[in-house]
């Protein structure tokens, strides 16, 4: 098993304007928690006390028993955007971050070269970015933040700027990702479908100062194909969801 999270009573302010307000949720080892809130309501700042990069006013983060803050190097982090290097070549950015953390260049290769048909990049190994779809773009800088090596996985919309038939796609292959390597997943994403396909629990966020509204487990069976979004139980979790964040 990888390590929890937990978020206990964490606040923050820029300029004295309230960001973060006594914000507190768990995640199980190897479980998907998803947060979901308005644009601009403090999900971002949340993830930079994570990453170790923001030190609160107040609260704890932690990371299995080891407090986070101001520790920088104990998550993977997936930023909006994949960032692809357009010099580099599918494999070469495929190690950026794992390089950066010290792996040896031939290591980290080998690594990747391992995990490229799990992800979906089997024979591109020595594409250009500019050479892949949009699909294949997430999937090549989700392999990145793996290979970074560590257990929890910070995605911030990781799939925000794919159509909607790529995203159902994504969402099925995630989850078969997920189910041969097994991760702590803090997710960030604007859509309640999304989020209620892929976690564990949501966390639903109110606009800024982010406060936690109200915390929805997910009890539906995994794999959840694309079509468990018609089925009952997920339309009134729907339903209950999208009426905390409509209230």
């Amino acid at each position: 098993m990888t390590e929890s999270i937990s978020v206990r009573g964490l606040s923050h302010a820029f300029n004295g304007r309230l960001v973060l307000d006594d914000v507190s949720f768990g995640v199980t080892p190897d479980g998907i928690t998803a947060l979901v809130g308005p644009s601009g309501c403090g999900k971002s700042t949340l993830f930079k006390v994570l990453a170790g990069l923001l030190i609160p006013q107040s609260g704890a983060a932690d990371v299995g028993d080891a407090s986070v803050i101001g520790r920088t190097g104990v998550v993977s982090f997936m930023p909006q955007r994949d960032h692809l290097l357009p010099w580099k070549r599918t494999i070469d950015n495929a190690i950026v971050g794992a390089r950066i953390g010290g792996v040896a260049k031939e290591q980290a290769r080998a690594q990747a070269r391992a995990l490229l048909e799990t992800f979906g990049l089997d024979g591109a190994e020595r594409s250009w970015p500019s050479e892949l779809s949009g699909g294949m773009r997430q999937r090549l800088a989700l392999l990145r933040t793996f290979l970074v090596g560590r257990n929890i996985l910070l995605l911030d919309e990781p799939f925000g700027a794919l159509d909607g038939i790529t995203r159902r796609s994504m969402h099925t292959w995630l989850q078969c990702v997920l189910a041969e390597t097994p991760r702590t997943v803090l997710l960030i994403t604007h859509d309640v479908e999304e989020a209620l396909t892929l976690a564990d629990q949501v966390v639903v966020l109110s606009s800024r100062p982010a406060r936690v509204l109200a915390t929805f487990p997910v009890p539906l069976a995994r794999p959840r194909a694309a079509e468990v979004v018609t089925t009952p139980n997920f339309v009134e979790l729907k339903r209950e969801v999208l009426a905390v964040l409509d209230a």
